[in-house]
């Protein structure tokens, strides 16, 4: 019998541990660690941070759900990992042994990396959802005094999406409570153009983005390194396409949203051989670690390289869709080596975006990420908002059940009409 240890209760994290569980069968331990006691469905962090949502319509205690399935739980977290002894020492001081460990932990947000940045300084973040509830709180407050408000993105940022969908959403509660009036916006990214979002762009998602950008009177600066932010001001340079500063910028502010860039966890951070020098995990084509082959990684703690160079660093995105394939890929191979043969599952690593826009939303795919690709495609409409909610819904009680179901592959990519396709 073999003790299965998932480090990380999220998107990711929750979805291996259904997996593996159908996958192994119940011959097998598995046990899943997580930072306190709920899983939070992450894309909903946007509506949170403007009061359509509060944290407990997106939340479960995941304890009661994974012991259906018999899957056991320890909300400790983990404090450091031990590959080269098999163990997980955990924040309590307790040691985990395990023969094999799935790593889901998702990113520590680094908002060490620029002065000022971060919902214990002068911006605010929607990538936890204890930070979308503070924004929400701050939000309430600046509703009684409005004034300009910078959405953007730090230097190094791979996850785009949520601050574009933030800024829109911002737009549309504005417009609903007769306030857009008073509120002058600005997007600071660091993306070579606008619509790039780590992926070199998805069709022609630089058109499309200017656009709904433009027709909701958010000025933008595109190529840009933020350097700081006070609560009056976000100061950012821009670039031009050789590297050259251009721009020194000094944005008034009264409420910001920045997305942090990320770095492994603590956990993880550091660890010679086990991760890259910013702390992902490093993984083969199978999701399993090179040297530790009883370490096997999913979602955005591992290590990808940029789709691209860029000017100012920006990082590939690791949507849904692809840590869904990541995680199913881990499952199979596993059971596998378990069984006494050779991994085979390659994941497929294709994107797709279902961005939310307050009353609208855009859908992207880029089959496969990288390019060139198999399919490129984008569009806007009202569906995508109410598709989201509806995924929304759907993936909460995913995440209740333990159905193991694809749900981007069998239900998202159908929808929008797109063909299935493994490469």
């Amino acid at each position: 019998m073999a003790k299965i240890v998932v480090l990380g209760a999220g998107l990711g994290g929750m979805s291996a541990a259904y997996e593996i569980r159908a996958a192994v069968g119940r011959d097998h331990d598995v046990l899943v660690v997580g930072e306190g006691g709920k899983f939070s469905f992450t894309p909903s962090n946007p509506w949170v941070a403007v009061g359509w949502r509060k944290a407990a319509d997106i939340q479960i205690d995941v304890a009661g759900h994974l012991a259906k399935k018999q899957i056991g739980f320890d909300g400790t977290g983990a404090a450091r990992v031990d590959p080269a002894r098999s163990l997980v020492v955990l924040k309590d001081g307790r040691e985990l042994a395990y023969d094999h460990l799935v790593i889901c932990t998702g990113p520590r947000l680094a908002f060490d990396e620029v002065p000022g940045l971060g919902p214990d300084a002068h911006s605010h973040s929607i990538c936890t959802t204890e930070h979308a509830a503070t924004a929400w709180a701050a939000y309430e407050d600046f509703l009684k005094n409005p004034g300009p408000i910078v959405i953007g993105a730090a230097p190094g940022v791979s996850c785009f999406g949520p601050a574009y969908e933030f800024a829109m959403i911002l737009d549309a509660d504005l417009r609903k409570r007769k306030l857009r009036d008073r509120v002058p916006m600005t997007y600071v990214t660091p993306e070579p153009y606008i619509g790039h979002m780590g992926l070199g762009g998805v069709g022609d998602s630089k058109g499309l983005l200017e656009s709904e950008l433009r027709q909701r009177h958010i000025k933008w600066i595109a190529n840009a390194k933020i350097t700081g932010v006070t609560a009056e001001t976000v100061s950012a340079t821009e670039f031009d396409e050789r590297g050259n500063a251009v721009k020194d910028h000094a944005i008034p502010q009264r409420f910001a949203m920045i997305m942090p860039p990320f770095t492994g966890v603590d956990a993880v951070r550091g660890i010679d051989g086990l991760v890259n020098p910013r702390g992902f995990v490093l993984i083969d084509q199978h999701q399993r670690h090179p040297a530790f082959p009883n370490v096997w990684s999913a979602g955005v703690c591992v290590a990808i390289p940029p789709v691209e160079p860029t000017v100012v660093p920006t990082g590939a995105p690791k949507t849904g869709f692809m840590i869904e394939s990541m995680v199913t890929a881990i499952a199979h191979n596993l059971a596998a080596v378990l069984a006494g043969r050779e991994p085979d599952e390659v994941p497929t690593w294709n994107a797709i975006c279902l961005a939310d826009m307050g009353d609208t939303g855009a859908a992207f795919v880029a089959l496969p990420q990288i390019p060139p690709r198999n399919v490129t495609w984008a569009k806007v409409g009202k569906w995508v908002h109410v598709a989201k909610v509806a995924f929304e819904k759907y993936f909460i009680a995913k995440m209740k059940s333990g159905n193991t179901e694809p749900i981007y592959e069998k239900y998202v990519l159908k929808a929008l009409g797109i063909e299935r396709l493994k490469q």
